[in-house]
């Protein structure tokens, strides 16, 4: 009988250790998941763990931590930088009070930094701050070598007559890569960023555009892209724009001296006014 209640005692010993052990492993930079635990917790990825893109993102929140059955997901960087962004979804009936299930698929950008932060927001349609919430995971990268480019946009501050030819350059982090001049043009593709729209930067380029090819010989770079390019677009001003855009982006190359664009493999009669 002793023998069985001393192994009642030590089991019970290993499982409070165990538990203490457990929940050790988030005292350190664990984020704000014990504070928010009874609002929404995360099953996947646990704090301090390696993360990748795609990260599929599991868990449950109370109902009213979503709107319309999803809130808002992002990862950041340990500068605060935002790699990604995406939507958590219910996968059952989110009008209650009650835990729901939920699940995201989030894509985003590699890192720089070893460290970063998952991010999934109480979605708050009032946009009042006292009904803002957040869960705070930490999460790690493998961290890659980064190198700055730039990408030139018109810029309605610094020229404010708009003279259409006229571009300015941001500046970029790309992963380290022997395309360059892809990567610098994809990035221009993008589009300028919130924080690049506030002082004044914005694109005269279709959004969806597609590179089908792009080739340096002999300072000459030829580009190609699909017909998105030339969706739609009206006025000798905003063809100007497009053509300075990408001639300027590929230019901060010392490899390029002159530029041809060319749509589906055209070049005569393409971005015509």
């Amino acid at each position: 009988m002793k023998k069985i209640i001393l192994i009642g005692i030590l089991v019970l010993i290993l499982a409070v250790v165990g538990f203490s052990v457990w929940k050790y492993k988030f005292v350190g930079d664990n984020g704000n998941i014990l504070e928010k635990e009874n609002l929404i917790w995360v099953s996947e990825p646990l704090p301090n763990t390696l993360v990748q893109s795609p990260l599929m993102v599991k868990g449950e929140a109370r109902g009213n931590w979503f709107f319309e059955a999803s809130f808002p997901v992002k990862v950041i960087d340990e500068n605060g930088k935002e790699l990604g962004t995406g939507i958590a979804r219910a996968l059952s009936d989110w009008m209650t009070e009650d835990f729901v299930p939920f699940e995201a698929d989030l894509e985003f950008q590699l890192s720089a930094t070893k460290k970063g932060t998952l991010i999934l927001e109480k979605d708050n349609p009032s946009g009042l701050p006292e009904n803002a919430d957040e869960l705070r995971i930490p999460v790690l990268f493998n961290p890659v070598e980064m190198i700055k480019v730039e990408v030139y946009f018109n810029n309605d501050k610094l020229d404010p007559e708009f003279s259409c030819n006229k571009v300015f350059p941001v500046e970029r982090e790309i992963p380290k890569t022997q395309a360059v001049a892809r990567a610098a043009l994809e990035e221009l593709l993008k589009g300028s960023t919130d924080t690049e729209k506030e002082e004044g930067f914005f694109t005269s380029i279709n959004p969806g555009v597609k590179i089908q090819s792009l080739a340096i010989e002999d300072g000459i770079a030829k580009v190609d892209f699909d017909k998105q390019l030339e969706f739609q677009i009206g006025g000798s001003c905003r063809v100007a724009a497009i053509r300075a855009q990408i001639r300027e982006t590929l230019k901060q190359f010392p490899t390029v001296d002159e530029v041809i664009i060319s749509i589906d493999g055209r070049t005569e009669d393409i971005l015509q006014p």
